[in-house]
This record gives C-alpha cells, sequence and structure tokens, in this order.
C-alpha cells in the first residue's frame, strides 16, 4: 500500500453543500446518467446517427471553426457525406481498417466522422512518429487505403515501399498548403471528392454501438505504441458523460480543443462535449502557448479541454493582460497536478475545473462533477481501490486468493469489472489484452480491468489520483509516489518541469529517489535551496538521492515525459548530477571518484 504525503479526505459538510447547490440539475443529470448505463450492444445509435441529427435540428448553428474556415452543422454534415460516399465507391466495407497520416485540421474529423457512418474503422497514425516507430503502428492494422496529408509525403515515402503487401494499396493525397503537386501513384483526394454525393448515405442506420470506428494508439512510454480500439458505444458515453451530465455546454458556448485528435481527450472528450450542446468547436493544429489566449480571445472561447503538461505552459508563461480578460467558465481535461491546481485557478480566474480520469484502453472514468480542487472526482461505473505491493509488482491477496479493498484515505490499484455495461475493448493485437485483465478477483469466474493506476480513496466514491505502479518505487521500506515528488518539487519557482524516478544502487535495496530537473531561465536558484526544500516538505525515505540538470526533458506526443529513458540512463549519465550522500543534508556534485564508489557499493545508503 502506497503512502500519501497529503492523506486527503472529502470534507462530508463541503461536499453536502455542494451536493445541495446541484439539486436543480439532478433531473437532467440523472436522465443522462441512465443514458450512459442503458447504451445496448446492438444500438443503432451511433457518432454518423448525432452528426445527422445535429444537421437536421441545429443546421445553421456553426459546429466547426479553424483557422480561418467555419463550418455550419449542415455543412460539416455535408462534408463527411462526400467523404463517406467516396470511401464506399472507393470500395471501403463495413469493419475494413483505413489509415490516416496527416496532421490536425479538418479533413482529418471529415474522414474520422465519414469512417463513422460507413462502419469502417480509421487508424489514427501520430504525424510526429518517423521510421521504425511508424512503420511499426502502419502495419499493426492491415489497411490497402492510406490517406496521407501533404505536409507528412516525405516521411511516409520513407516506409511506404516496405509496407506488407503493397502492391495491393491505394494511396491517397490530401493537399494542404498546395506548395507540392500530387505525387506519382497517389490518388488526389479532393479532386475526387467534388464528384462525391453530399446526401446521407444509407449506411448510418446499419452501425452499431459495439462497432469499432477507429483505432488510437497508445503513448508508448515503456514501449512501441499499441492500437486501441474505440467504439460508438465509448464515444456515446463520453457524449452523454461530459456533453450532457457534467459540462452541460449551450448552443452559444465555443469549445477550443488545441490537442490532437489522435488521441482521445480530442476526439472521445472535446469533440462529443460541443456536439452535445450543440456549440462550437474551435480545432487548432497544434498547441501554443504564445497563441493559447489569443485564440481565446478572437473565438470568444467559453471553455477549453486541456492535459496537465498544457496548463503547466501557460502557467510558466510570462503574464499577460490576456490571462483573465477572456469568457472561459469551464475546463476539462486531465493531468492537472496538485502543485499548481490553485495557482492556476487563480491566475486564470477559472472557476469551474471538470478534472477526469480514463484511458484510450480503459472501461472506467471519475469526473470532478461537485469541483472539488485537487481531484479527479468519482465514478458511476463498478471500480475498486485494491491493495497493491510495489516492492513486488504485484496485487494483495487475503488467505482466500482474492483482492483486497482498500480503506478510506489509503492509497491502492484500481481496477474496474468487466460486464456488458463496461466492456473492455481491448487492443488491435490481442496478445496486450492479457495483462489488462485480472480474473477471480472477488470471486470465482468474474474479470476485472487493470488500470495500472494507483488512486488514493478519498471518500464517497471519490479518487485523487497518485502514480502508475511503473513509476512508484520502494526505498527504505518505504512506497514513494513519483507524481507527489514531483509535485513539491514543482513548488520550487526556479523549477520549469522535472521527472522523478527510482533507480538502483549497488550495494543497496531498493531503489533510490533521482529527479532530473529542467531549471527556468529566468529564476536563479541554486541546489542548496532545492535541498533545503525537500527536506522540509518530503518525509527523509522520499527526498532523491539524486538531482540531475538537464536543458530539457524528452515527452511523447502526449506530452508525456519520456522516463523509460531516463530510467535506463540512472546515474551513470552525463550533465551536471549531484547526489545526497549517507548521513548529509547537503547534495554535493558527482565527479568520476565519487561515481566509481557508488558503482562498486562503497556507500550503504
Amino acid at each position: 500500500m502506497a503512502k500519501t504525503f497529503q492523506n486527503r479526505r472529502l470534507n462530508p459538510v463541503i461536499l453536502i453543500g455542494k451536493i445541495i447547490a446541484l439539486i436543480p440539475q439532478f433531473p437532467r443529470m440523472i436522465k443522462y446518467i441512465k443514458k450512459v448505463k442503458t447504451i445496448a450492444s446492438d444500438s443503432q445509435l451511433s457518432i454518423g446517427k448525432i452528426l445527422e441529427e445535429n444537421a437536421k435540428h441545429h443546421g445553421s448553428n456553426i459546429a466547426l471553426k479553424y483557422e480561418d474556415q467555419r463550418y455550419s452543422y449542415s455543412e460539416f454534415n455535408q462534408m463527411v457525406n462526400r467523404y463517406a460516399n467516396y470511401l464506399l465507391r472507393e470500395g471501403v466495407k463495413n469493419g475494413e481498417t483505413i489509415t490516416a497520416f496527416l496532421e490536425n485540421r479538418p479533413e482529418l474529423l471529415f474522414l474520422i466522422a465519414a469512417c463513422a457512418k460507413i462502419g469502417a474503422v480509421i487508424s489514427l497514425i501520430n504525424p510526429n512518429q518517423k521510421g521504425k516507430v511508424l512503420m511499426h503502428s502502419l502495419e499493426l492494422d492491415r489497411s490497402n487505403h492510406f490517406f496521407i496529408g501533404e505536409e507528412l509525403i516525405p516521411f511516409f515515402e520513407e516506409v511506404k515501399t516496405s509496407l506488407s503487401g503493397n502492391t495491393d494499396h491505394k494511396y491517397y493525397w490530401i493537399s494542404d498548403q498546395n506548395i507540392t503537386d500530387c505525387p506519382t501513384h497517389y490518388i488526389e483526394l479532393k479532386k475526387e471528392l467534388e464528384k462525391a454525393d453530399i446526401n446521407n448515405p444509407a449506411t448510418t442506420k446499419q452501425i452499431r454501438a459495439n462497432q469499432a470506428y477507429a483505432n488510437v494508439f497508445t503513448s508508448g512510454t515503456t514501449g512501441l505504441p499499441k492500437a486501441s480500439r474505440q467504439t460508438h458505444r465509448k464515444w456515446l458515453a463520453t457524449y452523454y458523460w461530459f456533453g450532457k451530465v457534467n459540462m452541460n455546454l449551450k448552443p452559444n458556448d465555443v469549445m477550443y480543443v488545441p490537442l490532437p485528435f489522435y488521441h482521445t481527450n480530442a476526439l472521445i472528450v472535446g469533440w462529443p462535449t460541443a456536439l452535445a450542446a450543440p456549440c462550437t468547436m474551435v480545432m487548432r493544429r497544434k498547441f501554443s502557448v504564445t497563441h493559447f489566449w489569443e485564440d481565446v480571445q478572437k473565438y470568444n472561447v467559453t471553455a477549453f479541454i486541456y492535459i496537465g503538461e498544457l496548463c503547466r505552459y501557460l502557467l510558466n508563461a510570462p503574464e499577460s493582460v490576456l490571462d483573465n480578460n477572456h469568457n472561459v467558465k469551464k475546463i476539462m481535461g486531465n493531468g492537472l497536478r496538485p502543485d499548481i491546481w490553485h495557482q492556476f485557478k487563480k491566475r486564470f480566474q477559472i472557476k469551474n475545473i471538470y478534472e477526469f480520469y480514463g484511458a484510450a484502453d480503459g472501461n472506467v472514468g471519475f469526473t470532478n462533477t461537485l469541483n472539488f480542487d485537487c481531484t479527479i472526482g468519482w465514478s458511476p461505473q463498478n471500480f475498486k481501490i485494491v491493495k497493491y505491493d510495489v516492492e513486488n509488482d504485484a496485487p494483495i491477496k487475503d488467505p482466500n486468493g482474492f483482492l483486497i479493498p482498500v480503506k478510506k484515505g489509503e492509497t491502492g490499484l484500481l481496477i474496474s469489472e468487466i460486464s456488458n455495461k463496461a466492456i473492455f475493448d481491448g487492443y488491435v493485437n490481442k496478445e496486450g489484452n492479457a495483462v489488462k485483465i485480472l480474473s477471480n478477483v472477488f470471486k470465482s469466474g468474474d474479470q476485472w480491468f487493470n488500470s495500472g493506476d494507483l488512486l488514493q480513496d478519498i471518500g464517497y466514491r471519490h479518487a485523487r489520483f497518485i502514480d502508475r505502479i511503473g513509476d512508484t518505487f520502494r526505498w527504505k521500506g518505504e512506497n514513494v509516489a513519483t507524481a507527489e515528488v514531483e509535485g513539491i518539487i514543482g513548488d520550487l519557482k526556479c523549477v520549469e518541469i522535472c521527472a522523478v524516478y527510482g533507480v538502483q544502487i549497488p550495494n543497496n535495496d531498493g531503489r533510490a529517489g533521482m529527479a532530473t530537473i529542467v531549471m527556468r531561465t529566468d529564476e536563479s536558484c541554486d541546489i542548496e535551496v532545492v535541498a533545503e526544500h525537500l527536506h522540509k516538505e518530503l518525509p527523509k525515505y522520499a527526498v532523491p538521492i539524486f538531482i540531475r540538470i538537464k536543458d530539457e526533458i524528452n515527452f511523447t506526443h502526449t506530452h508525456k515525459i519520456k522516463k523509460f529513458d531516463l530510467k535506463k540512463e540512472g546515474f551513470n549519465c552525463d550533465g551536471r548530477l549531484y547526489v545526497m550522500l549517507p548521513k548529509s543534508n547537503t547534495y554535493v556534485p558527482m565527479d568520476k571518484r565519487l561515481l566509481d564508489e557508488i558503482n562498486k557499493g562503497v556507500y550503504i545508503f
């Protein structure tokens, strides 16, 4: 069971007050919670059906803005129909996979929606991938139709000839800035679309909720990416849950989505939330700190979706008159860390933060419906937080071999029951499913989804995110949650970003803490200040033994720190390195002699 440095529990008096304030909203919320829970696998409700209903009843509302382009709900649906009818004419069948490799722009969304209407599955390749990783992702889904953006042709061409069975492949070129001409052996998609029918395809009525419409790739923080299946049912659940139950936006709202649509935050949270209003969604090519608040003002944004590091980037930017000169009332996202939560909320004057928890491959979600600070909120699904042995990397079992739920205030592994109402859709490569399914958990024959995350039970079905099980490490007989140590280090004004992880030291048990820190250039800070702060805020076992100073830290495309590489390098690394030797409270610079002695096991920490 992992200890936490801030053992939060919900205050029942505050909880009751928030619930009373929400009473007028209960009929609406209960109605749509029931909708979430009763979406049948064979239901004919689908993404395409939602788009067609919005076009019919709200056709003149603006659905999408991108740079200087805008599409009403009617125009958006017609564009999707062009794509869908063209794909059908090209022989793309229900259940067949197509591949899309282009940056965030309307054409990507049209393709996604078109596949949803005809029953095809779109494989959303991360446009930042190149070489072997790109090849790996392309080969995971057997596709004969490749839709490539003009901006990414050079990277695709590097691997194209190595694709399996490429004699049957069709390649479609999607123009961008029209800097180049359509390459040989590619079909110029936009020219072909001019002849396509704009009417709703008959196939929409045939789609069932349990069908997949997209494959979304995991971030690949611990290896090559895996493709997770995304179903209409899962999308519809977020449509009701985030769109109708929680955010409850109105037609005159504007939802800003600066995140990539090859990832689930934009695809199955941001987009359906806008469609549920139905209001305008603003799509951005790439997230920009410099232009974020300019966009918010330009498009009169009232809500936006975030990921945690996006918030940190905005907070680290120089203060501006635009910081609170805006109309943003609600934001939603995941990963807003406790160490910057209050600061972010105060600086940008944002009252409602709908922090949520979920995963592309998961069957459970939490949302901060009651707007508590520093929590992922609650979940209506059947979940448990169970005791976990970090040192042996396994759940703790009782004498009968069953798992043990934690008590209120304790931390453990989040698991969620797999059932007809909470389906685990899994990965395209079925071999990846086994590690995510736990069997015979509380009784013989039951199955539960293994989230791989440590959460703290703070009471009343609410939880707080602590760490990934692979990140938490054991030192001096205690479990250290890296996310909490990172939060404490992040409180220092001189720290721009940091990563904490455990490393093995010869002749020492467990893993010692190590922190890689990127310092801010506009703030002065010395290592003595860091040491003093850590000893003041952390228990002794959680104070990192090693501090590494770097100019930058590498991130995945979803802004997750690439800890795998840092762990692999450990303290035998380049750059400025400091160590806190046994019986010392200060850091000293690492030199060759000291490094050799540590590697020989001279020091018992």
